[in-house]
């Protein structure tokens, strides 16, 4: 995604708007290489969210990165730490981070639980390379002069930036359109108004380009609302070979 990200965003909008972020490598990689003047990430799972502020916070980042480090990781430990009902913003970042680096699939939704056997029998600590977590940290955080964190509803956040042409809003949003299951299972925030999200793309004054499964009920949207769809290749996060639809008023630059 990240190839076609480059080619849509050629004429380097003054702000990029990701309304979905979660992992947010869309937005690092727009604010990384100045592919936008500035870059706007908005999520709404108060978990998710704490990490970017704490990463995009003067001092907080270095604080995560040496916590991150520090913590003596087993079963028993990660039982305790997170029994702990967080006191500020970082402390429930560095909860987030630990729940992702352990928990099946890093997958933070209710119902989640730690790894049993993992990678080689490893465990919990299949996953916890803390230097290089600390290395990532401290390297994200040199960006957040040209990030900006909203917690909050991405679609309001569409809704309040239609109007304004300076913007290209990128919509990644929890597959759940057309009956679709991942989002639900992989988000603690999955439920979203997906006709609604479409008719506001429809009429954003701004560029708009949005990614989904392809489904018929996705596609239906798509034309109701005077959108473009064309199916790209891609692959996932186990490089397994897949399948998405871009959406947009214009994909004439997609190859």
């Amino acid at each position: 995604m990240v190839p076609r990200i480059r080619l849509w965003l050629h004429n380097s909008p003054p702000e990029f708007i990701e309304p979905f972020a979660g992992g947010g490598i869309i937005s690092l990689t727009v604010a990384a290489e100045r592919l936008a003047n500035h870059v706007t990430l908005v999520e709404l799972d108060d978990q998710v969210a704490a990490v970017w502020k704490t990463i995009f916070t003067d001092n907080e980042a270095e604080w995560l990165a040496e916590k991150i480090v520090e913590f003596d990781l087993t079963i028993e430990s990660l039982r305790e730490e997170l029994s702990i009902v967080p006191k500020n913003t970082r402390e429930k970042a560095f909860q987030t981070i630990l729940k992702n680096r352990t928990y099946h699939g890093g997958i933070l939704a209710p119902g989640a639980a730690p790894l049993k056997y993992g990678e080689n029998g490893k465990g919990v600590k299949s996953r916890w390379y803390a230097q290089t977590l600390k290395r990532r940290v401290l390297e994200i955080s040199k960006l957040r002069e040209r990030i900006t964190v909203i917690e909050g509803d991405g679609l309001e956040v569409i809704r309040l930036n239609a109007h304004r042409n300076d913007v290209a809003i990128f919509i990644d949003p929890p597959y759940t359109a057309a009956g679709k299951k991942a989002g639900r299972r992989l988000y603690t925030h999955s439920e979203i108004d997906h006709e609604e999200l479409f008719r506001l793309a429809s009429q954003a004054a701004g560029d708009v380009l949005l990614t989904y499964d392809d489904a018929d009920g996705v596609r239906k949207l798509a034309q109701k609302y005077g959108l473009e769809t064309k199916l790209i290749a891609m692959k996932n996060t186990h490089h397994a070979e897949m399948t998405e639809l871009l959406i947009g008023r214009n994909l004439d630059w997609v190859n």
